[in-house]
């Protein structure tokens, strides 16, 4: 046979070939960003179970726990990891945007992602009122970042599909929520959601979801609550999570975008020149937050707003404004570490509050109703807000009216803040990255080299 044969017949085979190469990198990825994220849970919650049980007999050791731990997370981060502040979210949406594959492997290196993972759980350690899901997402792009340069993929579109697919797949895996990974992927990571990829990336969610099912058990990330919402006099809880949602978490959006840019005059140019400074002054405010309310805004407010779910109301009624601040205070002192359960915690706070306005609505439905009217202000992401609250209670019964508190949230929002919060923070990443586009180039190639 002439080698135009041998051609026209082995072409199809090492075109199929290929394709299923690209596709075992995705699933290979899913697995890898699961395991991750189920040892970044573990590490987690042994850090902030340690945190409460050093304070617990000695609750005045906060007024010395939080300072230093924020001034040593804010010194590591400043000094060797820049990149790893903050959630990794937006750092995640701004690589999806960058041709200059340098400067993708600067934002998405391993070396960052475990610094990310270190970094977080030193924050949890120290009482930061912070969440292991943002980073996740940027922990779960940069192994799938890293499994394309191995498999070198070296398209611009293929490398976008495998970032997005990290990421939501960390989402998935960080909550054990498939559906909600993929809503977030199209939602919030991806301003358009190109049909030639959507297929590994939705498979990627997949098989990232089957991993964590296998390793966790298929456990809701709160429990489950049948609490359901007739049509009636009770939906007048979703008009008030809707709009208070809205105003809170918009609120709150727009403070983060204000201290992202930077304080303007004198306040602005002492936190440039003293960033660990001012991250210590951040934890001894936390700490005071948290000895008014007997250590209920330390951590991630997973055991609170499972509780509240749950039905206990034994927390007092500014626990969400506290824990707001809180939020506030730890993201503002730039250490690494997310806001997804703090803000969930923030919105089951805030639906219980709004359980006492509204008594012929059941108390345990108006808390997941305040959650996704909360998360869905500060994001604007509705679809995602709803869905994710939905899956993380196995509660399908209250899909309309959560998606009803999420999107009357999201138009209250926009109101305080015009830009999502995500976007708008990548938008802010990009200039300062391309502000220092040298030195970030040479930092990505020393990192690039340097892996395996």
């Amino acid at each position: 046979m002439t080698t135009t044969g041998w051609s026209r017949h082995l072409g199809p085979l090492w075109q199929a070939r290929n394709r299923w190469l690209r596709r075992g990198v995705f699933w290979i990825g899913a697995i890898l960003v699961s395991a991750a994220a189920m040892i970044f849970a573990s590490l987690a919650t042994r850090a902030d179970e340690l945190f409460h049980h050093t304070i617990s007999p000695h609750p005045l050791a906060a007024l010395a726990i939080c300072p230093a731990g924020f001034a040593l997370c804010a010194a590591l981060t400043k000094r060797f990891f820049p990149g790893a502040q903050g959630s990794g979210i937006p750092q995640v949406i701004a690589a999806a945007d960058i041709r200059d594959a340098r400067q993708i492997r600067f934002i998405l290196s391993m070396r960052l992602a475990l610094a990310k993972l270190a970094l977080t759980v030193l924050g949890l350690a120290s009482g930061a009122s912070i969440g292991r899901e943002g980073p996740t997402v940027q922990i779960g792009a940069s192994i799938m970042r890293a499994l394309g340069d191995a498999a070198e993929v070296t398209k611009p579109e293929q490398m976008r599909a495998l970032v997005l697919a990290g990421g939501a797949a960390g989402v998935a895996a960080a909550f054990n929520t498939p559906l909600a990974g993929v809503v977030f992927a199209i939602e919030e990571l991806s301003g358009s959601f190109e049909h030639r990829t959507s297929g590994r990336v939705l498979s990627a969610v997949i098989v990232a979801g089957i991993a964590t099912t296998a390793w966790a058990g298929n456990h809701s990330y709160f429990g489950h609550t049948s609490a359901e919402l007739e049509f009636g006099a009770g939906w007048r809880a979703v008009i008030l999570c809707g709009v208070l949602g809205g105003v809170f978490g918009g609120g709150f959006a727009a403070l983060l975008l204000a201290m992202a840019r930077g304080l303007p005059g004198l306040a602005g140019r002492l936190v440039a020149r003293f960033p660990v400074a001012f991250a210590a002054l951040c934890g001894l405010c936390l700490a005071g937050l948290g000895l008014s309310l007997h250590g209920a805004v330390f951590g991630t407010g997973y055991a609170q707003a499972r509780a509240m779910v749950g039905g206990a109301m034994d927390l007092p009624l500014h626990f969400f404004a506290a824990k707001l601040l809180a939020t506030l205070v730890s993201y503002a002192s730039g250490i690494p570490g997310g806001i997804f359960a703090p803000s969930l915690a923030v919105g089951a706070g805030l639906g219980r509050c709004v359980a006492l306005l509204v008594p012929a609505a059941p108390a345990g439905a108006v808390v997941l109703l305040g959650m996704a009217a909360y998360f869905a202000g500060v994001v604007q992401a509705p679809i995602t807000a709803a869905v994710i609250v939905m899956e993380m209670t196995d509660n399908q019964a209250m899909t309309i009216p959560l998606m009803a508190a999420s999107f009357l949230a999201y138009g209250v929002s926009r109101l305080l803040c015009r830009r999502p919060l995500y976007g708008a923070l990548a938008e802010i990443f990009l200039r300062r990255l391309q502000g220092s586009a040298p030195q970030v180039s040479g930092m990505a190639m020393d990192d690039h080299q340097a892996e395996p």
